[in-house]
């Protein structure tokens, strides 16, 4: 990914259409906001309106997000597919990205979704470990996702894998397993979710009768942190770390227990960052530093209401942070001042 050019996503959430699984986590209205469904005349509505506000100058795609869309009964995707691709062929948006189910790909799903300028299929992994999967009440087990992935390279999509931290059974090295499975699929890009407790779900009623604990904000932070490693070492793309902000996880309304918080993902690369800067700076020979890093790293590097800074002064350091965009991601600079 060009990391100068920004990216748009213009989202199109169909909350639970076509899910035949009613996974213990999942509760989708209450994920997305979203009450109803809109319908295919609704798509260039929503995408003008997302188009008015992004600069010309941005990569574009419609993203059809909550559900399994390619579960969805054949005359109906075409419906979606259509008036989305309409904004393909007239270059106003460079593709569309689909969320679906791994056990529902097949050639002839392909080739509808290649014929209709779908350029990304993620998978709702949420983990390789069959225990968890099922568990989970997933439906699949690692050879559904194994068998999907491998398809889907195949047809030259890009393949984003999503999987969720903290399900029942899960723990550490389950989660680096699954990140290396990840890779070894050959994996594009990935989104990482904590699992969050939320109402009206099995989840829920596991917790409330004491058969699920979920991770603590502390541990959901560790295990994004230990996996996100993984995926950069590897060149898989960590497009989202954490929930999108909702009204109704922040109000408390819909959220019953577990590690969200707002700003999850700057938590996670704070940590990631202290890393990095404790091993740097294991032995100051100074006690002055200049840090340089890339301008699109700078805000982690200080950390979480200047965490990582106020750790180097705590340790007696004066420290100044840079930007330097000849760096990469997560590369750093470190030079003692006067």
């Amino acid at each position: 990914m060009n990391k100068s050019i920004k990216y748009n996503n213009i989202p199109i959430f169909l909350p639970e259409l076509a899910c035949r699984n009613k996974c213990i986590f999942c509760n989708q209205n209450k994920i997305t906001g979203v009450l109803n469904i809109p319908k295919p005349a609704d798509i260039p509505i929503i995408v003008e309106k997302y188009l008015a506000t992004i600069p010309a100058e941005n990569h574009v795609e419609i993203a059809f997000f909550g559900g399994s869309f390619t579960g969805i009964e054949i005359e109906l995707q075409n419906a979606y597919l259509k008036e989305a691709f309409k904004f393909v062929e007239n270059q106003r948006v460079k593709g569309i990205r689909i969320s679906t189910r791994p056990d529902y790909i097949s050639t002839e799903i392909l080739d509808l979704l290649k014929n209709n300028g779908v350029k990304t299929i993620e998978l709702g992994a949420q983990s390789t470990d069959d225990e968890i999967l099922l568990k989970s009440n997933r439906g699949t087990t690692f050879y559904d996702i194994h068998k999907s992935a491998k398809l889907i390279k195949k047809y030259n999509f890009e393949l984003g894998l999503q999987m969720m931290l903290g399900l029942p059974a899960d723990n550490l090295e389950k989660a680096i397993k699954t990140a290396n499975d990840f890779v070894d699929l050959k994996a594009d890009n990935t989104r990482i979710y904590p699992a969050l407790v939320i109402k009206n779900t099995e989840l829920e009623n596991l917790y409330l009768q004491g058969k699920y604990s979920p991770l603590s904000l502390d541990e959901a932070v560790f295990q994004a942190k230990e996996v996100f490693k993984i995926y950069h070492e590897n060149s898989v793309n960590v497009i989202r770390v954490g929930l999108h902000q909702s009204e109704e996880f922040n109000s408390g309304e819909s959220l019953v227990a577990g590690p969200y918080h707002q700003s999850f993902k700057e938590l996670v690369l704070t940590e990631l960052w202290a890393d990095i800067l404790k091993e740097i700076i294991s032995e100051p020979n100074s006690e002055k530093f200049d840090i340089f890093v890339n301008s699109q790293q700078l805000s982690y590097a200080i950390g979480y209401k200047s965490k990582n800074k106020k750790w180097l002064e705590n340790r007696g350091l004066k420290v100044n942070f840079y930007k330097d965009n000849n760096l990469k991601d997560f590369e750093i600079n470190v030079c003692n001042s006067r």
